[in-house]
């Protein structure tokens, strides 16, 4: 029998211990707070554990977790011990309830919110979340990240893989990157059931066994002077946009982006900021004298912070603008991206320049990461005699 009773309990206000028996005391704080505490010897050391506070443990419910407690250490189990491996066990299994309550959809759509910001530009999100939702969603869309195994991943691949090798991968490596991303908020375990090294490659054909190369369209490097000769004819913007394409070497979205900002015309360069360009490292265009004047007649007329702007106030020429003035001149065999092709075979079948300068010109990322790591410079004089020669190739003579 306890030396305490629910009124002494009750009424106790003086701060203090007081003694119920066999270790179970009542503590009475300066503040007036009550709580329980068991105090137990275990292995010769003494220890003291929270029963929890009064009135919401009464006596009878304190006496009652003393005696479970003690039936532990009758089995030389140590009660502090036992309740810490109690709580964890429950937060593991609430959190495993969590994690079952996200779904793959809600990670992806997390995940693209999340990096958003760090990505180039909109479109670069937009096509993250249309490659998920038509190719992925239909297997993935409402299981648990903790669920997705390989025959999953399988399912979403492998009726793309061969037909469509490029996309597939794409997403493959998108599944995989929301995977990793389950398991950094411990919403999932284990391998990640979309990687490909040493698991999906074992299951699926190399990409590069199935992938059908689907070259862009290029003009032969020999015709172009007279192709020139037909572009010049015409004064619209989009045929100018064209024109600087060419004598660039750049990406049609390079050029349709450009801002007036971007342009050194005294210093005959051009820098494309790191945002704007596909390995997001700023790049020096040299401007020969054919890209200057057509630049400086541009600059006779500017009325927009564009260099060619569009039919819409504060916005560029449409992609399509350059596309359109190829069909307008009965050229849909070609495409805009083909005269980059039509650069480099040029400057390959037809000059002595160096490949690694070419390859500059054409902004392209080193695949050799030990050459790349050694590689500082950009090459810049030498690109300004390759892209001189090769205004004077195209136009004959400057225009």
């Amino acid at each position: 029998m306890g030396k305490l009773n629910p009124k002494q309990v009750d009424n106790v206000t003086e701060p203090g211990t007081y003694e119920d028996g066999e270790g179970l005391r009542l503590v009475v704080k300066a503040s007036g707070k009550k709580s329980w505490v068991l105090r137990f010897q275990l292995a010769g050391k003494r220890r003291e554990m929270g029963l929890g506070g009064f009135p919401d443990v009464t006596l009878k419910e304190a006496r009652s977790k003393a005696i479970d407690q003690r039936k532990l250490l009758q089995q030389k189990i140590d009660p502090l011990t036992e309740r810490d491996a109690t709580r964890l066990a429950l937060q593991k299994a609430e959190q495993a309830q969590k994690a079952k309550a996200i779904t793959f959809k809600s990670v992806t759509l997390d995940y693209i919110a999340a990096h958003r910001a760090g990505w180039k530009n909109a479109k670069h999100a937009q096509q993250w979340e249309n490659t998920l939702t038509t190719y992925a969603f239909p297997i993935l869309e409402n299981l648990n990240t903790e669920d997705v195994t390989t025959e999953h991943v399988l399912q979403v691949l492998t009726p793309i893989w061969q037909s469509k090798s490029e996309t597939a991968s794409r997403v493959r490596n998108r599944i995989e990157m929301v995977l990793d991303a389950a398991k950094a908020r411990g919403l999932r375990e284990g391998e990640n059931p979309a990687r490909w090294r040493g698991h999906l490659d074992k299951l699926l054909p190399p990409r590069s066994k199935v992938k059908v190369v689907v070259h862009h369209p290029a003009l032969p490097w020999a015709e172009m002077p007279a192709f020139m000769k037909e572009i010049v004819k015409h004064d619209d913007l989009s045929y100018k946009a064209m024109q600087l394409t060419i004598l660039t070497a750049c990406r049609t979205n390079e050029i349709l982006g450009a801002t007036w900002a971007e342009f050194d015309l005294d210093k005959k360069v051009w820098k494309i900021p790191p945002h704007r360009m596909k390995a997001a490292k700023e790049h020096r265009v040299p401007l020969n004298d054919a890209a200057l004047s057509l630049l400086k007649s541009l600059a006779q007329v500017r009325s927009d912070s564009y260099v060619f702007p569009g039919a819409r106030e504060g916005k560029p020429l449409s992609n399509m603008s350059m596309l359109m003035a190829l069909r307008r001149m009965k050229r849909e065999d070609l495409t805009m991206h083909g005269f980059r092709s039509t650069f480099r075979d040029w400057a390959a079948e037809s000059t002595n320049y160096p490949r690694e300068v070419c390859e500059q010109a054409l902004a392209h990322v080193r695949q050799d990461k030990a050459e790349a790591a050694y590689f500082r410079g950009d090459l810049f004089d030498k690109r300004r005699a390759l892209m001189t020669d090769w205004a004077e190739y195209a136009y004959g003579s400057v225009p």
